[in-house]
């Protein structure tokens, strides 16, 4: 008989903790601390109102990955409750966390044989990666076995687009994503950089326009060109900008007749991106 499995994930989804519960799904976090403080906090431990309001009065958070003993502790407590385990995480390109994740099912491979325990590197992060781990669920409520959903995970990972845009480039700056160079001219142009995580899953720098507004334009003009099938899913995540969030999802689905699923962006993704970030992601012909 199939055993059953559990799909696992890590905090870089952005996704909510109720959210991923209902769909069944459970992950590990990573953590983030504060310049001049001791406390290490995971996404749950604070709120992200709290946290958006500290980044824009001038706090600065670091972030840490997730450590292959914490994977090891959590799959091994699933292989011993009867369930294989898959995990999806975050990209290899961004953090090592989803490196933890694997060394951890190998080691757990050979100690038990007879058991499933895959993980993948997605190559991707946030709303990308919350995508990807919706459509997998839907994949393993389908009837899907480990195996098929593992398989899905490969081939869909490599075309899913997940586009960035963010307020302001001094913390992509902190982060060595744009020189000081660039942030401080952006900031005197009003102006606003898209991003995308490209094939090896690395935040890169694709367009400059002037204006926010030109910047959601050219996501969801984006969007329009890139996707397999406009009125496939897609996911919205924001950083402490939800109007503006809930506006890209509306216009999507009015226009394409597409189903998105939105959702906030928790503190550890929210660290480099900073309050006022917009996400979009789905699936495309090409990233």
């Amino acid at each position: 008989m199939e055993n059953q499995y559990v799909i696992y994930t890590d905090s870089a989804v952005d996704t909510d903790s109720e959210v991923l519960e209902q769909w069944g799904v459970k992950y590990r976090c990573l953590t983030f601390r504060f310049d001049g403080e001791d406390k290490e906090y995971s996404n749950d431990d604070m709120s992200k109102k709290e946290f958006y309001n500290r980044m824009r009065k001038g706090d600065i958070s670091r972030t840490a990955a997730v450590n292959v003993d914490t994977f090891t502790e959590a799959f091994e407590q699933e292989l011993q409750a009867g369930n294989d385990v898959l995990y999806i995480g975050f990209s290899s390109g961004l953090s090592t966390t989803s490196n933890s994740g694997i060394i951890a099912a190998n080691d757990l491979q050979e100690k038990y044989p007879e058991r499933k325990i895959i993980a993948i590197d997605t190559l991707t992060a946030s709303a990308g990666q919350a995508l990807l781990v919706y459509l997998t669920v839907q994949q393993k409520n389908a009837g899907a076995t480990i195996e098929e959903a593992a398989d899905f995970v490969r081939k869909t990972a490599p075309n899913i687009s997940t586009w960035f845009t963010v307020d302001d480039l001094v913390y992509l700056k902190r982060g060595g994503r744009v020189s000081a160079t660039s942030a401080f001219a952006a900031t005197v142009l009003d102006i606003k950089p898209v991003l995308h995580v490209d094939d090896e899953g690395k935040l890169v720098n694709v367009l400059k326009v002037r204006g926010r507004k030109k910047a959601i334009d050219s996501m969801i003009q984006k969007y329009e060109e890139l996707a397999v099938d406009t009125k496939g899913p897609f996911a919205v995540c924001h950083g402490d900008a939800a109007e503006e969030a809930q506006a890209i999802l509306n216009r999507i689905e009015a226009t394409y007749d597409a189903k998105g699923i939105i959702s906030e962006m928790g503190p550890v993704i929210g660290s480099h991106a900073g309050p006022g970030v917009l996400v979009l992601a789905y699936e495309c012909k090409e990233r």
